[in-house]
């Protein structure tokens, strides 16, 4: 008897199969390939680290010194400050006797002092140095061989150099990622979420800070932050109402302060020059496309931010806070360990941890940060702090 003959049907499917078997293992073996030429993590050039207890920068290295951000990892840090002209200064002995703890990390007064990069390595800087400084800081670090960059808010002191540090990040083929944290706090999304699920609802962001309520402490804090409460400690609340209730300058039909809650005052800081500000402020913004939130912000309301939701009676039906229960333990935790440091590191500690790390693996990918706000969301949110710093204090007078 002849052996069977395999049918042509049959011997394509075999040919097939075996094919796509081949294949499955080729495409295999390149990511297998890909991932091992692909860095575990971001090497991290930390620009602008302040002093312990006090600056973000400090923090920022904490949590990195910490391991809490597997995608990101701190080689160095520049402070031309605290190692240069101000090492004998305010904070010089404390930052000299903190630096000596930290093994494993490069300390330099300038970007041109690190080595370049490393074939196969990625490196972000994180860009949390004075306000005035970032234009030049950014351009630096982009010729120090960073290919992406994380950068501390607001990012500049005007629209027109945080456009052009956009255009020649861009030129460059460099994202930039703003430290905007709130972005992705669990309060925000909370709070977020049931109004979308409430017909009539009103969204207000409130944010506190843990000044003494007095006239020395707010001038230094005036001196200190002199570029304004809505560029600075409000601007978090803009870039939310920026990014998700598509408010722009050329989208806002109306923008009324909450008198009965909203102070400016004039008052002299260390230096003895005066400067006005608000110390709290609540105002309402309605939009041309129909949309309406407000935002509150006292530099004296205490350490706890949230965000409540009203009904259509001006009811308040929902609240959220940061820290929440939740967090609270690990707020005292870090309190404990920190004693001393600023209130809200503590309280936005993992948000802070979250940004970094996301920052980080869209350095080492070359992919997007998930729900970090960019350079884009970063120019209209200044935009629309310089069209109502003038606005509202015109209201106030």
């Amino acid at each position: 008897a002849c052996p069977s003959v395999m049918s042509l049907r049959e011997r394509t499917e075999t040919l097939k199969n075996r094919n796509v078997h081949n294949l499955d293992l080729s495409i295999s073996s390149i990511r297998q390939k890909n991932s091992k030429n692909m860095p575990e993590s971001a090497e991290i050039v930390l620009i602008g680290c302040g002093c312990p207890l006090r600056g973000m920068g400090w923090y920022h290295a904490v949590q990195l010194l910490g391991n809490k951000c597997e995608s990101a990892e701190l080689k160095y840090v520049i402070e031309p400050w605290f190692l240069g002209g101000g090492k004998d200064g305010p904070g010089g002995k404390e930052f000299a006797e903190w630096a000596a703890t930290v093994e494993g990390v490069g300390f330099h007064t300038s970007l041109d002092d690190i080595p370049a990069v490393v074939e196969g390595t990625k490196r972000c800087a994180l860009v949390s140095g004075r306000t005035a400084d970032n234009p030049k800081l950014v351009g630096a670090a982009i010729k120090a061989g960073c290919s992406t960059i994380y950068l501390e808010k607001p990012g500049a002191p005007t629209v027109a150099e945080l456009e052009a540090m956009k255009k020649e990040a861009g030129d460059a083929g460099v994202p930039i990622f703003m430290g905007y944290n709130k972005n992705v706090c669990k309060y925000v999304s909370k709070t977020r979420e049931f109004a979308a699920a409430n017909e009539g609802s009103h969204v207000t962001f409130v944010s506190n800070n843990t000044y003494e309520d007095n006239d020395a402490s707010l001038g230094e804090c005036f001196e200190r932050n002199c570029e304004g409460m809505l560029k600075n400690m409000a601007i978090h609340e803009l870039a939310l109402v920026v990014s998700f209730f598509d408010v722009s300058v050329d989208n806002i039909d109306s923008v009324v302060a909450d008198k009965s809650f909203s102070s400016m005052k004039t008052l002299k800081g260390p230096s003895g020059k005066e400067w006005t500000d608000f110390d709290k402020i609540k105002f309402t913004i309605k939009t041309k496309t129909g949309k309406e939130v407000s935002v509150q912000a006292d530099r004296c309301g205490g350490d706890v931010t949230y965000g409540f939701v009203s009904n259509s009676e001006g009811e308040e039906v929902f609240r959220y806070n940061m820290p929440d229960e939740d967090d609270l333990e690990n707020v005292k935790k870090l309190a404990d360990e920190y004693p001393g440091a600023m209130a809200y590191f503590f309280s936005q500690d993992p948000d802070y941890i979250t940004v970094k790390e996301r920052v980080g693996k869209a350095c080492v990918t070359g992919g997007d940060a998930p729900g970090v706000a960019t350079i884009d969301i970063a120019v209209e949110t200044l935009k629309v702090a310089e069209f109502l710093t003038p606005t509202l204090m015109e209201q106030l007078k």
